[in-house]
């Protein structure tokens, strides 16, 4: 008798993502098919452990095993890649996750999280520059593909199972996560003024140092705007140390 492939493929998927719900293959010895379900769950859940620490340590074992069989089961990944299974996991929380007792920064922080890994993975090198000097106002600047500005309404940075915020503070937090030249993935605190510098060269893709720190000042509608170019000027020279912006010569 044929054997109609896809079915039985389809039926052997059910079960391995929801065991609860849909019986196991008839043809299939229940322990052979129990311990290939436990191993594939067991990788999914050791690499999303691996890979979002935080969430791991601020929830106990019931919830955490609750959240990673949720995943398994629900999601439907795009990706064969275990790399990116991270970022799976983001795309379920933020479309597919629906749990009221969830912790209100659970996307954010796992997004915080996924930064690290997405920027150590990523293909793109670092280029050194040249010592920013005076006149680094004349020269064009762009942003490093590894330097990702970011902005959340939870301190994520901070979230631990001691601090657990259920309410956003009134100011959100501004991050700058950026892969420097040893290839290590570093994050720092930054202020609103240097979100919106990094904002904006991000925008334009490449801008003149002089523009770029006018259009802060006009935006932050300064009595004194030289104010705002001055120290935006020792901001992006510290950036460009870091590499976190790279610098042209004006042509």
């Amino acid at each position: 008798m044929a054997v109609d492939f896809k079915a039985k493929q389809q039926e052997f998927t059910r079960y391995i993502k929801d065991p609860v719900k849909n019986p196991a293959p008839a043809d299939v010895k229940p322990e052979r098919i129990a311990m290939y379900r436990e191993l594939i769950f067991n990788n999914i859940e050791g690499f999303l452990a691996g890979n979002f620490p935080v969430i791991r340590k601020i929830l106990d074992d019931q919830q955490w095993f609750e959240l990673a069989q949720d995943f398994f089961s629900e999601h439907t990944s795009k990706t064969p890649y275990f790399s990116g299974i991270a970022e799976e996991f983001l795309d379920y929380l933020e479309n597919e996750r629906a749990n009221e007792s969830d912790f209100p920064f659970l996307l954010e922080l796992a997004h915080y999280e996924w930064v690290e890994m997405a920027l150590s993975i990523a293909k793109e090198d670092v280029e050194p520059n040249q010592q920013a000097d005076d006149d680094l106002l004349s020269q064009t600047i762009k942003l490093s593909p590894l330097a990702w500005p970011l902005v959340y309404q939870f301190p994520v940075q901070l979230i631990s199972p001691e601090n657990l915020p259920l309410e956003p503070p009134a100011q959100p937090t501004c991050l700058l996560a950026y892969r420097d030249q040893d290839d290590e993935v570093k994050f720092i605190e930054i202020n609103p003024m240097t979100y919106r510098l990094l904002e904006i060269i991000q925008e334009q893709g490449e801008i003149v140092t002089e523009d770029c720190l006018t259009q802060v000042a006009q935006e932050a509608n300064h009595p004194s705007p030289d104010v705002i170019i001055v120290g935006g000027l020792q901001i992006l020279k510290d950036l460009a140390e870091k590499t976190v912006i790279s610098v042209n010569a004006p042509s």
